[in-house]
Protein backbone atom coordinates (compact mmCIF):
# COMPACT_ATOMS: atom_id res chain seq x y z
CA UNK A 1 0.00 0.00 0.00
CA UNK A 2 1.08 3.10 -0.74
CA UNK A 3 0.87 6.26 1.64
CA UNK A 4 0.57 10.01 0.67
CA UNK A 5 0.76 13.84 3.06
CA UNK A 6 -2.75 14.32 3.03
CA UNK A 7 -2.40 17.77 2.25
CA UNK A 8 0.40 18.19 -0.44
CA UNK A 9 -0.57 14.92 -1.81
CA UNK A 10 3.39 13.72 -2.09
CA UNK A 11 3.79 10.28 -1.59
CA UNK A 12 5.68 9.23 2.03
CA UNK A 13 8.29 7.16 2.11
CA UNK A 14 8.31 4.28 5.12
CA UNK A 15 11.49 4.53 8.29
CA UNK A 16 11.34 3.02 11.86
CA UNK A 17 10.46 6.33 13.06
CA UNK A 18 7.74 6.95 10.40
CA UNK A 19 6.58 8.46 7.09
CA UNK A 20 8.61 11.77 5.45
CA UNK A 21 7.51 12.92 1.98
CA UNK A 22 10.64 15.04 -0.75
CA UNK A 23 9.75 18.49 1.12
CA UNK A 24 10.86 16.99 4.52
CA UNK A 25 6.68 16.69 6.06
CA UNK A 26 7.05 14.51 8.84
CA UNK A 27 4.64 11.66 10.36
CA UNK A 28 5.71 10.03 13.20
CA UNK A 29 5.50 6.36 14.23
CA UNK A 30 4.37 5.96 17.46
CA UNK A 31 3.06 3.00 19.56
CA UNK A 32 2.80 1.41 16.65
CA UNK A 33 0.60 3.93 15.02
CA UNK A 34 1.38 6.69 12.38
CA UNK A 35 0.07 10.09 13.33
CA UNK A 36 -1.34 12.98 10.77
CA UNK A 37 -3.09 15.13 13.82
CA UNK A 38 -1.31 16.47 16.42
CA UNK A 39 -4.47 16.59 18.55
CA UNK A 40 -8.40 15.13 18.82
CA UNK A 41 -9.83 18.03 17.90
CA UNK A 42 -14.14 17.65 18.17
CA UNK A 43 -13.40 14.15 18.86
CA UNK A 44 -11.34 14.21 22.15
CA UNK A 45 -14.21 12.90 23.89
CA UNK A 46 -13.94 9.54 21.87
CA UNK A 47 -10.61 9.24 22.87
CA UNK A 48 -11.46 9.51 26.21
CA UNK A 49 -14.63 7.24 25.67
CA UNK A 50 -12.76 4.29 24.00
CA UNK A 51 -9.63 4.70 26.77
CA UNK A 52 -11.94 4.35 29.73
CA UNK A 53 -14.14 1.37 28.03
CA UNK A 54 -11.50 0.15 26.03
CA UNK A 55 -12.75 -3.64 26.39
CA UNK A 56 -16.17 -3.37 27.09
CA UNK A 57 -17.88 -3.77 23.47
CA UNK A 58 -15.01 -6.21 21.66
CA UNK A 59 -16.90 -9.39 21.51
CA UNK A 60 -13.26 -11.13 23.23
CA UNK A 61 -13.60 -9.54 26.28
CA UNK A 62 -17.56 -9.34 26.55
CA UNK A 63 -18.12 -12.95 25.80
CA UNK A 64 -20.71 -11.83 23.26
CA UNK A 65 -21.27 -12.41 19.15
CA UNK A 66 -22.82 -8.67 19.00
CA UNK A 67 -20.21 -6.70 17.19
CA UNK A 68 -19.91 -9.96 14.64
CA UNK A 69 -23.71 -10.18 14.27
CA UNK A 70 -23.33 -6.39 13.67
CA UNK A 71 -20.64 -6.70 11.39
CA UNK A 72 -21.82 -9.37 8.97
CA UNK A 73 -25.77 -8.43 9.08
CA UNK A 74 -24.83 -4.73 7.94
CA UNK A 75 -21.43 -5.78 5.22
CA UNK A 76 -23.09 -9.88 4.01
CA UNK A 77 -19.67 -10.07 3.28
CA UNK A 78 -18.40 -13.24 2.16
CA UNK A 79 -15.35 -13.94 4.70
CA UNK A 80 -13.73 -16.69 2.35
CA UNK A 81 -13.64 -14.02 -0.32
CA UNK A 82 -12.21 -10.73 1.21
CA UNK A 83 -8.77 -12.93 1.60
CA UNK A 84 -5.95 -10.28 0.24
CA UNK A 85 -8.23 -7.95 0.14
CA UNK A 86 -7.39 -4.31 1.18
CA UNK A 87 -9.96 -2.98 3.27
CA UNK A 88 -10.22 0.81 4.93
CA UNK A 89 -12.16 1.27 7.98
CA UNK A 90 -13.12 4.82 8.53
CA UNK A 91 -13.34 5.73 12.81
CA UNK A 92 -12.16 2.36 14.62
CA UNK A 93 -13.05 3.51 18.17
CA UNK A 94 -11.46 0.82 20.06
CA UNK A 95 -11.67 -2.24 17.49
CA UNK A 96 -14.67 -3.76 18.00
CA UNK A 97 -14.96 -4.55 14.18
CA UNK A 98 -10.93 -4.10 13.86
CA UNK A 99 -11.71 -7.80 16.08
CA UNK A 100 -14.17 -9.24 13.58
CA UNK A 101 -11.99 -8.52 10.60
CA UNK A 102 -9.05 -9.86 11.56
CA UNK A 103 -10.39 -13.02 13.47
CA UNK A 104 -12.43 -13.98 10.42
CA UNK A 105 -11.00 -13.20 7.45
CA UNK A 106 -7.99 -12.55 5.80
CA UNK A 107 -8.04 -8.97 4.36
CA UNK A 108 -5.61 -6.32 4.95
CA UNK A 109 -7.07 -3.82 7.18
CA UNK A 110 -5.96 0.06 7.38
CA UNK A 111 -7.79 1.49 10.31
CA UNK A 112 -7.97 4.90 11.44
CA UNK A 113 -9.82 7.09 13.84
CA UNK A 114 -8.65 10.76 14.95
CA UNK A 115 -9.11 10.12 18.55
CA UNK A 116 -6.71 8.80 20.64
CA UNK A 117 -8.92 5.96 20.48
CA UNK A 118 -6.57 4.24 17.62
CA UNK A 119 -4.24 3.90 21.40
CA UNK A 120 -6.86 1.54 22.72
CA UNK A 121 -7.38 -0.24 19.24
CA UNK A 122 -3.94 -1.15 19.46
CA UNK A 123 -3.94 -2.56 23.02
CA UNK A 124 -6.78 -4.21 22.09
CA UNK A 125 -6.05 -5.86 18.47
CA UNK A 126 -2.19 -5.00 17.32
CA UNK A 127 0.33 -5.52 16.74
CA UNK A 128 -1.04 -7.80 13.74
CA UNK A 129 0.50 -8.62 10.75
CA UNK A 130 -2.61 -7.37 8.53
CA UNK A 131 -3.34 -4.49 10.54
CA UNK A 132 -1.93 -0.98 9.87
CA UNK A 133 -3.17 2.05 12.39
CA UNK A 134 -3.43 5.42 11.87
CA UNK A 135 -4.55 8.21 13.89
CA UNK A 136 -5.71 10.84 11.16
CA UNK A 137 -8.77 12.57 9.97
CA UNK A 138 -11.67 11.06 7.42
CA UNK A 139 -11.22 14.64 5.77
CA UNK A 140 -7.32 14.60 5.05
CA UNK A 141 -6.70 10.72 4.67
CA UNK A 142 -2.91 9.73 3.75
CA UNK A 143 -4.21 7.28 1.06
CA UNK A 144 -3.99 8.11 -2.70
CA UNK A 145 -7.69 7.72 -4.49
CA UNK A 146 -8.69 4.43 -5.70
CA UNK A 147 -6.89 2.38 -3.19
CA UNK A 148 -9.30 0.16 -1.32
CA UNK A 149 -11.43 -2.79 -2.49
CA UNK A 150 -13.82 -2.24 0.42
CA UNK A 151 -14.70 0.92 3.19
CA UNK A 152 -16.48 0.54 5.90
CA UNK A 153 -17.93 3.21 7.81
CA UNK A 154 -19.69 2.13 10.99
CA UNK A 155 -20.92 4.54 14.29
CA UNK A 156 -19.25 7.28 12.75
CA UNK A 157 -20.69 9.30 9.93
CA UNK A 158 -23.36 11.34 12.08
CA UNK A 159 -20.34 12.36 14.36
CA UNK A 160 -18.73 14.58 11.58
CA UNK A 161 -18.99 18.05 10.97
CA UNK A 162 -19.88 17.32 7.07
CA UNK A 163 -21.85 13.95 6.34
CA UNK A 164 -21.97 14.69 2.95
CA UNK A 165 -18.56 15.48 2.39
CA UNK A 166 -17.02 12.18 5.07
CA UNK A 167 -18.86 10.14 2.31
CA UNK A 168 -17.19 11.94 -0.31
CA UNK A 169 -13.74 11.77 1.23
CA UNK A 170 -14.19 7.75 1.67
CA UNK A 171 -15.87 7.67 -1.94
CA UNK A 172 -12.55 8.84 -3.23
CA UNK A 173 -10.06 6.30 -1.58
CA UNK A 174 -12.18 3.16 -2.94
CA UNK A 175 -11.14 1.59 -5.99
CA UNK A 176 -13.44 1.47 -8.53
CA UNK A 177 -15.71 -2.11 -8.60
CA UNK A 178 -15.34 -1.30 -4.68
CA UNK A 179 -17.77 -1.58 -2.17
CA UNK A 180 -18.72 1.57 0.50
CA UNK A 181 -20.70 0.38 3.39
CA UNK A 182 -21.75 3.23 6.22
CA UNK A 183 -23.50 3.02 8.97
CA UNK A 184 -25.36 6.25 10.42
CA UNK A 185 -28.18 7.10 13.02
CA UNK A 186 -31.62 7.51 10.79
CA UNK A 187 -33.74 10.75 11.10
CA UNK A 188 -37.34 9.76 11.03
CA UNK A 189 -39.38 13.02 11.28
CA UNK A 190 -39.79 15.57 14.95
CA UNK A 191 -40.11 12.20 16.88
CA UNK A 192 -36.54 11.76 16.29
CA UNK A 193 -35.39 14.48 18.35
CA UNK A 194 -37.79 14.66 21.26
CA UNK A 195 -36.08 12.62 23.36
CA UNK A 196 -33.84 13.47 26.27
CA UNK A 197 -30.75 12.72 24.31
CA UNK A 198 -31.28 15.78 21.97
CA UNK A 199 -33.39 17.81 24.61
CA UNK A 200 -30.12 17.34 27.17
CA UNK A 201 -27.61 17.62 24.99
CA UNK A 202 -27.02 21.57 24.65
CA UNK A 203 -26.19 21.63 28.66
CA UNK A 204 -24.54 18.18 29.57
CA UNK A 205 -22.28 18.22 26.41
CA UNK A 206 -20.98 21.21 27.85
CA UNK A 207 -19.96 19.61 31.26
CA UNK A 208 -16.34 17.79 29.88
CA UNK A 209 -15.92 14.34 29.73
CA UNK A 210 -14.96 13.45 33.35
CA UNK A 211 -17.57 15.20 34.75
CA UNK A 212 -20.41 14.30 32.33
CA UNK A 213 -18.96 10.66 32.67
CA UNK A 214 -19.07 11.08 36.91
CA UNK A 215 -23.04 11.91 36.55
CA UNK A 216 -23.85 9.50 34.22
CA UNK A 217 -22.38 6.89 36.55
CA UNK A 218 -23.21 8.22 39.92
CA UNK A 219 -27.24 8.28 38.26
CA UNK A 220 -27.16 5.19 35.62
CA UNK A 221 -28.60 2.31 38.58
CA UNK A 222 -31.75 3.76 39.21
CA UNK A 223 -32.33 4.80 35.40
CA UNK A 224 -32.06 1.33 34.68
CA UNK A 225 -34.51 0.47 36.84
CA UNK A 226 -36.57 3.34 35.91
CA UNK A 227 -36.77 2.54 32.18
CA UNK A 228 -37.36 -1.62 33.07
CA UNK A 229 -40.08 -0.77 34.96
CA UNK A 230 -41.40 1.28 32.49
CA UNK A 231 -40.72 -1.25 30.03
CA UNK A 232 -42.52 -4.34 32.31
CA UNK A 233 -45.76 -2.15 32.45
CA UNK A 234 -46.12 -1.49 28.43
CA UNK A 235 -45.55 2.14 28.42
CA UNK A 236 -41.62 2.11 28.07
CA UNK A 237 -41.79 2.80 24.62
CA UNK A 238 -43.31 6.03 25.54
CA UNK A 239 -41.61 7.62 28.65
CA UNK A 240 -38.15 5.98 28.70
CA UNK A 241 -37.29 8.38 25.54
CA UNK A 242 -37.59 10.91 28.07
CA UNK A 243 -34.72 9.51 30.47
CA UNK A 244 -31.93 10.24 30.16
CA UNK A 245 -30.42 6.69 29.22
CA UNK A 246 -29.70 4.62 26.09
CA UNK A 247 -32.36 2.26 24.89
CA UNK A 248 -31.40 -0.60 26.79
CA UNK A 249 -34.56 -3.47 25.39
CA UNK A 250 -33.44 -2.77 21.88
CA UNK A 251 -29.38 -1.95 22.10
CA UNK A 252 -28.10 -4.74 24.49
CA UNK A 253 -27.76 -8.36 23.99
CA UNK A 254 -29.60 -10.43 26.38
CA UNK A 255 -27.09 -12.50 28.14
CA UNK A 256 -25.19 -9.75 29.82
CA UNK A 257 -24.56 -9.49 33.34
CA UNK A 258 -25.66 -7.13 35.94
CA UNK A 259 -22.80 -5.40 36.48
CA UNK A 260 -22.00 -5.95 32.10
CA UNK A 261 -25.41 -4.52 31.83
CA UNK A 262 -24.62 -1.05 33.73
CA UNK A 263 -20.76 -0.62 32.23
CA UNK A 264 -22.51 -0.85 28.21
CA UNK A 265 -25.13 1.60 29.75
CA UNK A 266 -22.65 4.16 30.89
CA UNK A 267 -20.89 3.63 27.86
CA UNK A 268 -23.32 4.18 25.91
CA UNK A 269 -25.10 6.89 27.54
CA UNK A 270 -21.91 8.81 27.73
CA UNK A 271 -22.33 8.14 23.61
CA UNK A 272 -25.08 9.91 23.39
CA UNK A 273 -24.38 13.05 25.10
CA UNK A 274 -20.65 13.85 24.90
CA UNK A 275 -19.94 14.05 21.03
CA UNK A 276 -19.25 17.38 19.61
CA UNK A 277 -21.94 16.52 16.56
CA UNK A 278 -24.72 14.48 16.52
CA UNK A 279 -26.60 14.56 12.95
CA UNK A 280 -29.47 11.84 12.55
CA UNK A 281 -29.79 11.15 8.40
CA UNK A 282 -32.76 10.55 6.83
CA UNK A 283 -32.28 7.58 4.68
CA UNK A 284 -33.23 9.22 1.44
CA UNK A 285 -30.36 11.47 1.69
CA UNK A 286 -28.09 9.38 2.52
CA UNK A 287 -29.36 7.27 -0.82
CA UNK A 288 -29.02 10.27 -2.82
CA UNK A 289 -25.97 11.20 -2.01
CA UNK A 290 -24.26 7.68 -2.98
CA UNK A 291 -26.02 8.45 -6.19
CA UNK A 292 -24.87 12.05 -6.84
CA UNK A 293 -21.21 10.43 -6.55
CA UNK A 294 -22.61 7.60 -9.11
CA UNK A 295 -22.70 4.71 -7.63
CA UNK A 296 -24.53 1.48 -8.50
CA UNK A 297 -26.48 -1.01 -6.76
CA UNK A 298 -27.74 1.64 -4.22
CA UNK A 299 -29.29 0.03 -0.91
CA UNK A 300 -30.24 2.56 2.39
CA UNK A 301 -32.04 0.32 4.70
CA UNK A 302 -32.15 -0.79 8.46
CA UNK A 303 -31.72 -4.11 9.64
CA UNK A 304 -32.50 -6.32 12.59
CA UNK A 305 -29.66 -8.42 14.28
CA UNK A 306 -29.56 -10.32 17.70
CA UNK A 307 -33.24 -10.32 17.88
CA UNK A 308 -33.69 -6.63 18.46
CA UNK A 309 -31.03 -4.61 17.51
CA UNK A 310 -31.41 -2.63 14.29
CA UNK A 311 -28.69 -0.37 12.36
CA UNK A 312 -29.59 1.28 9.50
CA UNK A 313 -26.80 1.50 6.64
CA UNK A 314 -26.48 2.79 3.26
CA UNK A 315 -23.95 0.54 0.70
CA UNK A 316 -23.28 1.03 -2.92
CA UNK A 317 -20.34 -0.15 -5.40
CA UNK A 318 -18.24 2.53 -7.00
Amino acid sequence: MEYINPITKLPLKESETGLSDSAGNFFPKTNGIYRFVESSGYTGNFGYQWKTFKRTQLDKFSGTNLSKERFFSVTNWDKESLAGKNILEAGSGAGRFTQIVLDYTQANLFSFDYSEAVDANMENNGPHPRLHLFQASIYEMPFPENSFDKVYCFGVLQHTPDVKKSIECLYKVLKPGGELIIDFYPYNGFWTKLNAKYLLRPYLNNLGTEKLHAMISKNISWMIAATGFFTRIKIGRLVNRFIPIVDISSTFPKNLSKDELKQWAILDTFDMFSPAYDQPQKKEDIKYYFLQLGMKEVVSKTVIYNQNSGVTFCRGIK
